[in-house]
């Protein structure tokens, strides 16, 4: 089977399996009884029907319309298929629909219309206003696009945006800024050459006027040759606006000088003799799909200082509509904007464009691991996959709706608004906040053991950016730089952050005789001292913290967890510090469920128990959460003589014999300690109400399964582990562990235990 045969098999596969289609609707409101029945339709749900009756903004607060978009197609210009009609759309439709969610958590409908007439269809459209909060036309064949959308946009009050013409011109401008600010040219100084007048070339052209390039200084081409004035062939109003007065007739003749060619045409229209007459540096948009213009490495043989971008993923610089649309519509739904105007789409240019322009986020980096994000010749615009996207573009969006008028819900604290979009991608966020503003109350220092990873490279530029610890990172100095510098970091060593380089450090006799002072009576050598702090990253990294030099130290992101554990025990245990357990926050669609414990004992005894589950409701209260533990077991209240069951009730024992102001049950089953019915059946007796948040589990064993089943078939996020009992100066991560991950975890660290304890 050839590749395009592979690839064909792949594709239908997957969107007929395992249920057809790319979307379903699920309820948003409990259906489980005849109660939530009554609310959700009769008679309950005549309550709401009024109110929007009273005060039509009311559908906006008891509706999902304002957070609801339709997909509005005829199928007549499908990208790269033409006009295959409304039916045959519905795979495309159904693909931007799952596009809006993904990235912006837009609901969306997809609609394909069986209708030609482009007022007809205007008429459908507007016909459903009621229905959505906004309007995105897809896939409609120029000039009736124009009609369609111009009559919409005259006759709704919700955005109507065609992404055709405007999503397209948005990346384009943010693509075009950036190639500029690269290239030293401006927009009122350039020449543009561009090919394809249909929709989406034309509504480039206009976006680029509006960022300043003159229109005199704007050559449009098509399949006939120049746009001229007089010309009669295949012309229309929106073409006729860059009728250039001139004698010159082909693509050939109006290339010479040109600083940016912007094609939307078709494959090989743009030829290599025709790129050496363009100026010095120069910028080529090729974005026909699947086949440029011109390919790039054709280009850059005439030109190899060429700026190129391109509608492929192969290729660096891919123009991808889906940079816009989804945050833009973010953005105005979220004001209740009446349309999407002038303003709001420059904006959203800007924010483009600007993303590009900051450091790379270690999320992006990880979904396009092996590609260069720095931004430059081959990093114009970011990556779609960077979760920034969405706080920066789409509150610049609703800024610039709010500031022109349009707004119909403006939003008070636009800052609050941006976290709130990133707590919808960063799923962490929310409840890291507590954490993070009790760490930017202190200034702790942290040392990583691992300092060459790009993991805790791009941790350390998102803490100096995010909190107001200090990170020190252990490793070679020209390695660190060099890595800094190739994955497009600001950050470096000596600058920013101080580093311990275990090759050559000036206090490495302070630090092996420190060691040796430790161990010597537990057959330590001072050559194998001095060999351990050579080679030994985590042994160093706790040195530090021991000698007052850092406050924390953070390691595992490779090795075993318990050879780690070895070395922070050794150097930091002792004084009433000891190593209680390993505990996992693990953020679920319903909430959060914290696990121990998962590494440190393997066979906990009821002591070492009772200390986890103390440790556990400390640190549950660092979130802002009110700790309910169940201690799990196979064994149901005493029903199965099992060892983990006697082992959790002799830590039950510990714990009653205590005061503590924090509930704890067990032993139980997990079912039992989730489901607050199912346990009011078999205890009703039992201390815990409504589900427990905390599971003690009596073996690492279960303990770690549970936490690694949560992750990869539930879709949970883990913060942590989180190392219980060494007072906050100690963390042991596990290698899994991303960027995003170790930032939480050094807000963790970043607060002094005295805080929280």
């Amino acid at each position: 089977m050839s590749d395009n045969q592979s690839l064909r098999q792949a594709a239908l596969f997957y969107h007929e399996y395992p249920k057809p289609g790319k979307l379903e609707i699920r309820a948003t409101k409990p259906m489980a009884n005849g109660r939530d029945l009554s609310r959700a339709y009769s008679p309950g749900v005549a309550e709401a029907c009024t109110e929007i009756k009273d005060d039509p903004a009311n559908a906006a607060r008891y509706t999902a319309r304002g957070n609801l978009v339709a997909v509005v197609s005829n199928g007549t210009a499908v990208l790269g298929l033409g006009n295959i009609g409304a039916l045959a759309s519905k795979p495309v439709m159904e693909g931007k629909a799952v596009l809006f969610k993904k990235f912006a958590n837009i609901d969306c409908f997809d609609i394909e219309v069986n209708e030609s007439d482009p007022e007809k269809l205007a008429d459908i459209v507007c016909a459903l206003e009621p229905t959505f909060g906004a309007i995105n036309l897809e896939d409609i064949k120029a000039p009736d696009c124009f009609i369609v959308e111009k009559l919409c946009r005259e006759r709704m009050n919700i955005p109507v945006f065609h992404d055709d013409q405007h999503g397209t011109a948005i990346v384009v401008g943010a693509a075009a800024k950036n190639a500029l600010h690269v290239a030293g040219k401006s927009f009122e100084d350039i020449k543009i050459v561009s090919t394809g007048g249909g929709a989406a070339g034309i509504a480039c052209l206009n976006m680029l006027l509006k960022l300043g390039v003159k229109r005199e200084n704007v050559w449009l081409c098509d399949i006939h040759g120049l746009v001229y004035q007089g010309r009669t062939e295949d012309m229309n109003p929106q073409k006729a606006a860059f009728a250039q007065e001139s004698d010159l007739r082909t693509l050939d003749e109006v290339i010479d000088g040109a600083d940016l060619f912007l094609g939307l045409s078709g494959p090989n229209v743009l030829k290599p003799d025709m790129v050496a007459k363009m100026t010095k540096r120069p910028i080529i948009f090729a974005l026909a799909n699947p086949n440029p213009e011109i390919m790039p490495d054709e280009a850059r043989k005439v030109a190899p200082d060429a700026i190129i971008a391109t509608g492929r993923s192969d290729f660096p610089n891919q123009v991808n509509n889906v940079l816009c649309f989804p945050f833009i519509f973010r953005g105005a739904l979220d004001v209740g904007a009446t349309e999407i105007n002038d303003q709001m789409q420059i904006a959203c240019v800007d924010g483009i464009a600007e993303m590009a322009r900051a450091t790379t986020s270690a999320e992006a980096a990880a979904a396009y691991k092996g590609e260069q994000l720095t931004f430059g010749v081959d990093y114009l615009i970011p990556k779609p996959f960077d979760p920034r996207l969405v706080g920066v573009v789409s509150s610049a969006v609703a800024q610039a709706a709010m500031d022109s008028g349009v707004a119909t819900r403006p939003i008070d604290d636009l800052d609050a608004y941006r976290q709130k979009l990133n707590q919808s991608v960063f799923k962490s966020a929310l409840l890291m906040r507590p954490v993070f503003d009790a760490a930017r109350a202190a200034s702790r220092r942290i040392v990583f053991s691992e300092g060459e990873d790009e993991r805790v490279l791009r941790a350390a530029q998102a803490i100096l950016e995010e909190t107001t610890e200090t990170p020190i990172l252990i490793g070679r100095p020209e390695v660190i730089e060099t890595r800094c510098e190739r994955l497009g970091l600001d950050i470096r060593p000596g600058r920013e952050f101080q580093i311990v380089n275990p090759e050559n450090d000036p206090r490495y006799y302070d630090y092996w005789t420190s060691y040796h002072r430790l161990m010597q009576r537990n057959g330590v050598t001072p050559d194998l001292a001095k060999a351990i702090m050579r080679t030994n990253s985590t042994a160093i990294g706790a040195i530090m913290v021991h000698r007052g030099e850092a406050d924390s130290l953070i390691c595992g992101t490779f090795g075993e967890y318990r050879w780690h554990m070895n070395y922070v025990n050794q150097v930091l245990g002792g004084n009433s510090y000891e190593p209680h357990g390993a505990l996992s926050m693990m953020i679920l669609e319903d909430g959060p469920l914290f696990i121990a414990d998962t590494h440190v004992h393997i066979e906990p005894t009821p002591e070492q128990i009772a200390k986890s589950v103390i440790g556990a409701a400390r640190h549950v209260r660092r979130f802002g959460l009110e700790p309910k533990i169940a201690l799990c077991s196979q064994s149901q209240f005493g029903n199965t003589n099992c060892d983990s069951g006697a082992r959790l009730r002799g830590a039950l024992t510990i714990l009653d014999g205590q005061n503590h102001d924090f509930i704890y049950e067990g032993e139980m089953n997990i079912d039992t300690a989730l489901d607050a019915e199912l346990r009011d059946r078999i205890f009703p007796n039992s201390r815990l109400e409504g589900a427990a948040n905390v599971l003690i589990f009596a073996h690492a064993d279960a303990a770690s399964g549970v936490r690694n089943i949560l992750k990869m078939r539930a879709d949970g996020l883990e913060v942590g582990p989180i190392l219980m009992g060494m007072g906050n100066r100690a963390h042991i991560v596990s290698p899994s562990i991303t960027a995003r991950g170790l930032l939480n975890m050094a807000a963790i660290a970043g607060t002094p235990v005295a805080h929280y304890g």
